[in-house]
């Protein structure tokens, strides 16, 4: 399963990216990262990742019309959106627009690989 992170803040990106060390993510690699919504749906469409962790508040394009855009390509993408407490309305409004998971931040290791695992089992 590829997995595709978007999020504005390199830490963010590079802890999420670490937690791929984990033996239980062993089916889930990292094919790119993104800053902001522009760049991930360039990713997105070239690379057709399955699992997509989406920010909110990012440049360019925030994450509720990012969502959107990539399950209009792609409706059975899994997008895990991982996001500040203080965004929960906005990301609802990312629920609604097709994303199935949601994790606020922050969040522990054990928190984010739950979450993935959630996504991906059958």
């Amino acid at each position: 399963m590829k997995l595709l992170i978007v999020d504005d803040s390199a830490l963010i990106r590079s802890r999420i990216a670490r937690i791929l060390c984990d033996k239980r993510m062993n089916d889930v690699q990292l094919l790119g990262m993104a800053r902001n919504g522009k760049e991930a749906i360039t990713l997105f469409t070239e690379h057709e990742p399955e699992l997509v962790t989406m920010d909110i508040t990012m440049p360019e394009m925030d994450g509720v019309e990012c969502t959107e855009k990539m399950i209009e390509i792609n409706p059975d993408c899994n997008i895990l959106v991982v996001s500040a407490l203080s965004d929960k309305a906005t990301a609802l409004k990312a629920l609604k627009k097709g994303a199935r998971g949601f994790l606020y931040k922050p969040f522990s290791d054990e928190d984010l690989i739950t979450a993935f695992l959630e996504l991906t089992s059958p």
